[in-house]
């Protein structure tokens, strides 16, 4: 525990009791976990294989991984479990699926299958495509709000308050019911089912308590419901945890996150001992004095004041901008200002901001000067319609178990099967104990579908019998492009563009796709299926030496030596529908993580109007400018002596600047 402050050693060294560690900002709580987890091992407290650290990404969990690996030398880490909330769901699961009614081998719904059954189920002859969409969104929500809330669909009911939300219950009902049928989970189920599981099945508890003696929860602000009732079924009474987290880093109430679960700790565990990691590693003293003004205006039950020893460092600047527009100029020149004259990397630099729309003036500004930069939140690659679309038939020529590979694979390109064809089918699968894929092959249950359904889907079991067949001569990447050929997915996709352009950006991505698996051997469906492993974990690295541009909910956990905040008017941040309910303390929250991303400086803008629907607005600034010390700030024009030295350095860096090209040339 060598260079371990006083309450970070203090942290480390609890290991009795329950524990509560409100880790302030930058302030070392990823150190303390893996040295709590050394801690545990090297003193013999608890074996590794009895260890669980949980995290909120896979991110987090990789490197939390490799960590540990390098502070625990030999195998004394073997069986160490180290994942997300729910990885862990799904291990469990996977291990005590028959006392859930699943069977081996049941597929997981990603968010696009979830939306296709939910469709189907809700009742929309005659809506327009617009009211449709909402209330698909709509459903969707309610369904995934009941289920981070542990709610059953019986629970849902039973608690529902209004007309709208007895529906709701009753489609999450119908909705639970096909997932059955399919011998499936949603992503929610991950962790509503173990909930399920370990509160009503004593047997299941005491093993699983067995299996985890001693748990870690990393950012646990962020659990909801179902989580929180997760970490107290297994930690039981005794309460052998410790949880990691910031109550003034909570920013995803949106998703379900219930900040409330801290206090709950105090609660459940009376015995919970409560440790404040204060000290910033990260940040200049005059951020952090900033950062600590704009929180101290939320309730607190544990107040923290984040401290450093770094240097005071510069004055947080503060922009007044025309527009939008101006304010992107503005920013995009900074950033090329201190990037050229004090020698800066491009990584080097994070523009934050609300709203994703909110990026679009920034990008435009820094490619007129050629400023690469790096956009988080764009549509994945692997998350692209026809890249899902291709996988789902590699995994279903790799796997004829996979359900879930089956059910998108059918209707990649639509065929004469239908989802009522497909429930009856399900159904049908079920019966005989065996997957969807297998049902179909079988003539005597496509006699017992309509004639058009058992054609159509006869013609499908033909064409994956084939590529099955291609799987075992041909190299994976060869197999990719066959493929999206004899699917009919390529035929489909230039049917659906309506010009050349977007069907020839569609087809590049299944090239790539193919580009992917080149150099694999020649393989079987076995060897496939193990690349499709390694394929679906893909970590295509971060971004290299570019400007980071993303919203402020993204940046937790990041850090950047100059940051910029933008877009910082009321309405936007604090947004307005916060502003309208009253609820901005978590809009303070979402500023002071911002704030506190800034190792060295920090600028913050806003604009005196915007145009909305062809007239021009005028915009207030944020609230937040007024619970800033103003010591700590500088307005533009505020400062006069240095202003006028502010334009003589860029003076002076623009003639160094015509010096070297002169000299180049």
């Amino acid at each position: 525990m060598h260079g371990l402050n006083p309450p970070q050693r203090a942290a480390v060294e609890h290991t009795d009791g329950p524990l509560l560690v409100l880790a302030g900002a930058g302030s070392g709580k990823t150190r303390v976990i893996v040295e709590k987890i050394a801690h545990l091992i090297a003193s013999g407290r608890m074996p590794a294989r009895r260890i669980a650290a949980i995290t909120f990404t896979n991110k987090s969990a990789k490197e939390m991984k490799e960590r540990v690996g390098k502070r625990i030398r030999g195998d004394a880490a073997e069986g160490l479990t180290v994942c997300t909330f729910h990885a862990l769901g799904l291990k469990m699961l996977q291990i005590d699926h028959a006392k859930l009614g699943l069977r081996r081998g049941f597929s997981v719904f990603d968010s696009d299958d979830s939306a296709a059954q939910i469709k189907d189920l809700l009742p929309m002859d005659g809506k327009s495509t617009a009211v449709k969409n909402e209330a698909l969104d709509n459903a969707r929500n309610l369904i995934s709000r009941a289920k981070n809330a542990g709610l059953s669909p019986e629970q849902a009911l039973a608690v529902a308050r209004s007309q709208r939300e007895v529906e709701a219950a009753q489609l999450y009902a119908r909705y639970q019911a096909r997932l059955s049928t399919f011998n499936a989970v949603d992503f929610d189920d991950l962790i509503r089912l173990p909930v399920e599981l370990l509160e009503n099945d004593e047997d299941a508890r005491l093993g699983w308590r067995e299996r985890i003696g001693y748990l870690l929860v990393d950012e646990c602000q962020d659990t909801n419901d179902a989580q929180y009732r997760l970490l107290k079924a297994i930690a039981g009474p005794r309460g052998l945890f410790t949880c990691v987290g910031d109550d003034d880093q909570s920013i995803y109430a949106w998703r379900g996150a219930n900040p409330d679960n801290l206090l709950s700790l105090g609660v459940d565990y009376p015995a919970l001992r409560v440790i404040k990691l204060e000290q910033n590693y990260r940040c200049s003293n005059r951020v952090l004095r900033a950062a600590n003004a704009l929180i101290a205006h939320n309730p607190h039950e544990h107040l923290k004041t984040l401290w450093s020893e770094n240097a005071d460092g510069e004055r947080i600047r503060i922009w007044e901008c025309k527009d939008g527009a101006h304010e992107a100029e503005k920013v995009a020149a900074e950033i090329h200002f201190v990037a050229t004259a004090k020698r800066v990397e491009w990584g080097e630099f994070c523009i934050l901001f609300r709203s994703n729309h909110q990026s679009r003036a920034l990008e435009k500004a820094l490619q007129l000067l050629k400023v690469p930069y790096h956009l988080t939140g764009g549509t994945a690659f692997l998350e692209r319609g026809e890249v899902k679309d291709a996988l789902a038939w590699l995994r279903l020529v790799a796997n004829p178990d996979d359900d879930a590979a089956f059910l998108r694979a059918v209707q990649a390109p639509r065929r004469e099967v239908g989802a009522t064809t497909l429930a009856k089918l399900a159904e049908m699968a079920q019966k005989a104990h065996m997957p969807m894929s297998r049902a179909a092959e079988s003539v005597g249950v496509l006699k017992q579908l309509a004639p058009r359904a058992g054609n159509a889907l006869d013609g499908f079991v033909g064409i994956v019998r084939s590529l099955r067949g291609d799987a075992q001569r041909l190299a994976p990447a060869e197999l990719v492009r066959v493929l999206v050929e004899k699917s009919g997915l390529l035929a489909s996709i230039r049917a659906q563009c309506k010009d050349e352009a977007s069907f020839q950006r569609r087809k590049a991505n299944l090239e790539e796709l193919a580009d992917w698996f080149e150099g694999g051997k020649g393989s079987g469906p076995g060897e496939l299926a193990a690349q499709l492993a390694l394929l679906s974990h893909a970590d295509k690295g971060e971004p290299g030496n570019q400007v980071r541009l993303m919203s402020l909910h993204a940046a937790k956990g990041l850090e950047f030596r100059y940051v910029f905040i933008v877009g910082m008017d009321d309405g936007t941040l604090p947004h307005e529908v916060a502003v309208e309910e009253g609820s901005l303390e978590e809009e303070r929250r979402l500023l002071y993580v911002g704030i506190t991303r800034a190792k060295q400086q920090l600028w913050l803008s806003h604009c005196r109007e915007t145009q909305r629907w062809g007239d021009r607005i005028r915009l207030q600034p944020s609230r937040f400018f007024d619970e800033l010390p103003a010591a700590e700030i500088q307005r533009d024009g505020a400062d006069p002596e240095a202003d006028a030295a502010r334009k003589q350095e860029r003076a002076q860096a623009g003639l160094a600047a015509i010096r070297a090209l002169l000299e180049e040339g």
